[in-house]
Order: C-alpha cells, then structure tokens, then sequence
C-alpha cells in the first residue's frame, strides 16, 4: 500500500487562492471534467488530506487498481511507480495539488475503463454502434466521494451481470492452464471418425481430455467415449452434433488456448459495453451463434436458429439494442433502394419492365404504378424514378411476419420463404435484417404476454392475407450483440467463429490500448 508524506502547510500565497488550489487548478487543465468538480468543492483535497475519509478513499482505490489485470484493463495504464515517488516526496502545497489531480485522473480511469469499456465502439468497426453510455466524470466523483464506504463504491463499478462474473472466472482458468502447458498438441488430421485408430485419434484423445470433455483414457481407437466427447465439443462450438470429427470440428478443436483466452478478454469488454437489466424480458441476438433467444429473468424461455447478414461491408447485421413496439403479420416488402438498383432494376430495365413480376412500381404518394405506364429506355437503374414493393405472399421476402424494433438501421427480424438455409452451420446470407427459422413460434411466445390464445389470434390474422400491424401491450427490448466467447447457465464457455472480423479488430484496439495476454508484455 502507498504512503505519502503528510501533507504540508499552506505556502505564503496569496490566501484566497493558495498554492495546492493553484496547482490543482493549473494540473486540471485540459480536462474539463475534473477541472469542474474541483472548483465546485473549492478545490478541497479528496485524497491528499489528513482525514480519514481521504485515506479510506486512497486505500479503496489502490485496492481496485491492484485488480485491473483480472479485469483485462491495460495494466500499463495503472502503473503506479512514478506516482508513488511523487507521494513520497510531497514537500510542498504545490506537489500535493499536483498528486491530488494524478490521483483523481488514475481514479477516473479506472472507473470509466471497468464501468463502461476501455474502447468506444463506433471507433472500432462502423456495424458497432452500441452506445456504452460512459458516465461523466464529474458525476462519478461526486458519488464517489459522497459514498460512506469507498471500497464498495469501486466494486460497485465492476459489471454486475452473472456473465461478466463467468466470462473472469473462464479468463482465471485459461490463464492458469497456459502457465501449464495448454491443451497439448494440436491434432494432426484434416479429418477423423469413429472406428479409426492412429497417433491423430491419440492426439484427439487427449486435447478432449484437456479441455474437459474426456475422462482420462487410454484408448488409440475412435471409440464410443470419444464420439460422445467430440459430441459434447460440437455442441458448445455451434456445430453439427453427429460426433464426427471433420475439418470444422478439427479446426474447432485445434484452436490455440491463447486465441480462446483473447475471445473471453474481448467478450469482457464487450459486456462492459452493455448494461441492462436482465430481470425483465429481452429479446437477444448473437450475430456469431446464428441465434434469437426470448430471455425471462435470465431464463432462456425460446430460442430459434437465425440467419445475419453477409460478411460483406454493405450487408453485415449491425450491433445495437432497442426496443421491439410490434409486429406485422402478412408484412409487404417495400425494397431498399440498394436491392433495387442493385439486384432488380438492371434486369427490369434489360428487359424491358418484364422482369421481376413479383414486384410491383410505387410511385411517390404510394400509388401502384402499371409496368406499361413506364418508358423503361428513359432510365439508368440510378435514375429510376419508382420505387419496389412485393406485397404480402408466402413468397414474400419477409415472409408471413416481421418484428419490428424501429431504428437507423432499418433492421428487424422476420421470417422467410429460403428455409434450407437454417440447415447451415454458418449462417450469414441475409442483406443485413434477421431472418428466424420458427417466426410463428417466436410471435406466440410474445404474443402471450397479451392474449389468451396467442396461436389463434395469430392464425385468425394470418388467414385474411391483409398486412396487419400487432402492437405489443409491453415492448420488449432487443439486444444485437456479438459474442465470440459467452456462457450457459452453469458457467460452460462455448466459443464461435469470428465471422465478421469484429473481435480481431476489438483485441488488436485492445492491445494498442496496453491489453496483453500474460507473458506477453511488451
């Protein structure tokens, strides 16, 4: 723990504005979040004082900052060694002041780093716009220093959600068990299924016991034990669950524990990112597990396979939350201009307004516009004065029903007509919405917030072919997240493929902020 000398009598300044308020104002500069509070308390010290409040404040924060490796915050940024000198050497007002303001700025890191994120989304990859609400600083200190007890004030900073408390443990565990050597070997095999027997089967044999999927064995054969593991692996990586090792569960299998420990790092800080409240209803969209789950007090109570957008730079599914109002059953689908001009309109104008007959022309006061109204040589697919609609249909792109959560993005998810595509294991083909495997389900379930008979009252509207418009008595909000690393209930870690590139850019953001794996430092 730090020890400072104790602080000096004021200098022979001029009295109304002394030579620790001087220099707490003049160290303050540039940041306008401390600079306020400081002239809002008088410029009194909160660290650098002889009370026992300011101790107990110093103690908690020493404390806390002791931690931020556990946390996977760049521990470079809490070195302590230069301000620990200039604690000790405190021989003036002056150099008090100057070690108020460090204190303060060290604090004020912390707790913006451990509360809401050490990266602003948006910075990192423009499909992140979550915002992670950073508190200001400001109000952080008054809080913190109105606060009875400081050191459960800082642990209060620490996200509270169950995940986050997982997602460290796993983070502990990894850690541990690179110090010791990892998983071994990695298998050498394009391809392995039961029957076979060999050095690779051996290699297989013990990465599954590693990673705790195995009890110890001494078998060189692909036997019943060691499908039922590979198995239990294919599940937790969101593959196919036959129990045969191909090359996507080979490739899964072989990832290295550093690559896995990097995921967790960046899920932490992802979790940082969000703060909601997990005791109400929510709707949850992991975009890399190709799934949409209703959540009920952090019970999963429906869960649905999910197709995203493609990996393309104009078609991947954003990451944001909101709040789903309604839905809209036997949907028309009214198509963006970029489809339009890019998919449709070269061939309807090709062919002369032929093409395409499941869509009709809207001008703009929403009137259908006949084909043969239109001088289809007049236009270029970018000059094209009308715009696209399909009406509602079992063929309709958007299916029989789509839910609506209304935001910038113009994304929601709905059903579909292309129903083989849930039988892939990466599933990323849409242009950007989410389209879901069982829709009538996933409105049933909402739906019986509100209704009796919620599987009647949806068929009833379903069967007239009129697009209705459902609003929900209780909105439910709508998280879009990105998890390459997330747990089950009883704390098991599943992992999934980086299918966007997004967690590659939020660690290598990470490590140019001073994020290292341990024994990795530079």
């Amino acid at each position: 723990m730090f020890a400072f000398a104790q602080p000096v009598q004021a200098e022979n300044t001029d009295l109304k504005f002394p030579a620790f308020a001087q220099a707490v104002a003049e160290a303050a500069l540039g940041d306008s979040e401390v600079a306020a509070y400081y002239r809002a308390n008088g410029y009194a010290p909160i660290w650098t004082g002889a009370t026992e409040a300011e101790r107990a404040r110093l103690q908690a924060l020493l404390k806390a900052i002791l931690s931020a490796s556990d946390h996977g915050l760049p521990v470079a940024a809490y070195d302590t060694t230069e301000l620990t000198r200039m604690m000790r050497d405190i021989s003036s007002p002056r150099a008090q002041g100057e070690v108020e303001v460090a204190l303060t700025h060290l604090f004020l890191t912390y707790a913006h780093q451990i509360q809401t994120g050490i990266l602003t989304p948006s910075d990192i990859d423009p499909g992140m716009t979550r915002d992670p609400h950073r508190r200001d600083g400001t109000e952080i200190l008054n809080a913190f220093t109105a606060a009875e007890n400081p050191e459960a004030f800082m642990h209060s900073l620490v996200p509270g959600s169950d995940e986050y408390a997982r997602l460290m443990h796993k983070k502990f565990e990894l850690e541990r068990l690179i110090e010791r050597g990892g998983w071994g070997q990695q298998v050498q095999a394009g391809a392995l299924k039961p029957g076979e027997s060999g050095l690779a089967v051996v290699q297989l044999r013990n990465r599954l016991i590693a990673m705790g999927y195995l009890s110890r064995s001494a078998t060189i054969t692909y036997d019943a034990a060691i499908q039922g593991a590979v198995q239990r692996f294919q599940e937790d990586a969101g593959l196919n669950a036959d129990g045969v090792a191909g090359p996507a569960t080979i490739d899964a299998i072989n990832v290295p524990m550093e690559e896995r420990l990097r995921s967790v790092i960046v899920a932490m800080e992802r979790e940082r990112w969000l703060s909601i409240d997990r005791s109400k209803r929510y709707i949850w969209v992991n975009l890399t597990d190709f799934t949409a789950r209703v959540v009920d007090a952090g019970s999963i109570t429906f869960e649905t396979r999910s197709v995203v957008g493609q990996n393309r730079s104009d078609t991947r599914t954003p990451e944001f939350s909101d709040v789903m109002e309604h839905l809209i059953i036997n949907p028309s689908w009214y198509v963006p201009r970029s489809i339009s001009v890019g998919e449709y309109l070269p061939g309807m104008i090709a062919s002369g307004g032929s093409g395409s007959g499941h869509l009709q022309l809207i001008d703009g006061a929403g009137r259908v516009v006949p084909r043969s109204a239109v001088n289809w040589e007049a236009y270029t697919p970018a000059s094209f004065p009308y715009d696209l609609k399909q009406p509602p249909s079992r063929g309709n792109a958007l299916g029989l029903v789509k839910f609506m959560f209304p935001n910038q993005h113009n994304v929601y998810l709905h059903d579909t007509p292309t129903k083989y595509l849930f039988d892939h294991e990466t599933r990323a083909y849409s242009h950007g919405c989410i389209r879901l495997q069982k829709p009538f389900d996933f409105a049933y379930v909402l739906l019986a917030a509100q209704e009796s008979d919620p599987k009647t009252f949806f068929q009833d509207i379903l069967v007239t072919g009129r697009e209705t418009q459902v609003n929900l008595v209780d909105p439910v909000p709508v998280h879009l997240v990105y998890r390459t690393a997330f747990s089950d209930l009883r704390g098991h870690m599943s992992y999934r493929a980086d299918v966007y590139g997004r967690d590659a850019k939020v660690w290598a953001a990470l490590e140019a902020a001073g994020v290292h794996l341990p024994g990795y430092e530079s």
